[in-house]
């Protein structure tokens, strides 16, 4: 029964953290999902230095954020971007992080 079982600590021991490898910094602070990350960007085996492009949407309180991205072996290159703060110019004067302006964004950065 549980009454008579002993309950033993798990003590790391200084071996323990001498051999410990801590994750990659991007993976630690959470922002990073390397195994999605693979996936997204791995080439096709016949195409060759063929560039694949994605689309990045980051959303915030206030605004919308899309970029369009491709990825290099010395990091990412942003080829364009656009923020939903640049629709006052097209007439939208409120609303930069609902739908309608994800949306707008999304056509203005395709532009």
């Amino acid at each position: 029964s549980l009454s008579t079982m002993a309950f033993s600590k798990v003590l790391k021991t200084n071996s323990y953290f001498k051999r410990f490898q801590v994750k990659f910094r991007r993976r630690r602070e959470g922002k990073t999902d390397y195994y999605q990350r693979k996936r997204l960007i791995s080439q096709d085996k016949d195409r060759y230095n063929v560039r694949k492009y994605r689309l990045i949407v980051r959303l915030s309180n206030r605004y919308i954020t899309c970029q369009i991205a491709y990825a290099t072996i010395s990091g990412d290159i942003i080829v364009t971007q656009a923020n939903s703060a640049e629709l006052k110019r097209y007439g939208i004067k409120v609303g930069f992080s609902n739908y309608a302006a994800a949306y707008a964004t999304g056509l203005l950065v395709a532009r």
